[in-house]
């Protein structure tokens, strides 16, 4: 991808993530690494929503967390972005949004179960950030979420909300959608009464590895691109 192709395809998921529940007014951010300058990244800018990100107000960030292109405002909270990319050479998408399911989810105690397709994806594989409700406005706090983190896709913060990494932004999209679909699942399940017993992790397994294909994840990030833009159409 171009710079200007990432700019664009930044944009088209802050509007699928705000279509999917994912936005809390002008909070939540993402970030791409620059391909062809790993050390930087492209980054949403403070005081506008997820929706409003335009190539004109996307900042260029180091790993410092410090501005070197763009005149818009940074987040405080740069450094969930810039202590993962340190930490996790692997990952060139990172997502942090406040999805209501999982903020209660975190909030439970209780970890993830697999109730539900989505869910899979997480079976055992599902970070726990617990230091602090307040905002992750240092390297140090950003770095405690990196090894919460680990090597996972996703983790919780507790009474906050997410942070998804992932190889791709349509990766990074597709899998803070299923998380909150998981949460939501199994709170609503777990509201109901005792839900009935998992199935084996052999089968759990096999059905992760079933929608944990980079294809699968352009293929629904492609359909949601598609919807949004019939809307703006």
């Amino acid at each position: 991808m171009s710079h200007d192709e990432i700019k664009r395809t930044l944009g088209l998921a802050g509007k699928i993530l705000v279509a999917e529940g994912h936005d809390d007014f002008t909070r939540g951010h993402i970030s791409m690494r620059l391909p062809d300058n790993p050390v930087l990244f492209f980054m949403k800018a403070h005081s506008t929503g997820l929706d409003e990100i335009t190539p004109d107000n996307i900042l260029t960030i180091d790993l410092a967390g410090n501005v070197v292109a763009g005149t818009s405002r940074r987040h405080s909270e740069v450094f969930i972005h810039s202590e993962i990319f340190k930490a996790r050479p692997d990952v060139h998408c990172v997502i942090h949004t406040h999805p209501p399911y999982c903020v209660a989810l975190s909030a439970s105690g209780r970890p993830i179960k697999c109730y539900s397709q989505p869910s899979a994806l997480f079976y055992d594989a599902l970070g726990l950030y617990n230091d602090t409700i307040a905002l992750i406005r240092s390297p140090e706090m950003g770095a405690a979420v990196a090894r919460a983190l680990g090597p996972h896709r996703a983790v919780l913060l507790k009474n906050h909300g997410i942070v998804v990494a992932g190889a791709s932004i349509a990766e990074a999209v597709i899998t803070a959608i299923m998380l909150e679909n998981a949460a939501m699942v199994q709170m609503i399940a777990e509201a109901a009464g005792t839900p009935a017993p998992e199935f084996p992790r052999a089968d759990i397994e096999t059905l992760k590895a079933q929608i944990s294909r980079p294809d699968q994840f352009e293929i629904n990030f492609d359909y949601l691109v598609r919807r949004v833009e019939r809307k703006q159409g």
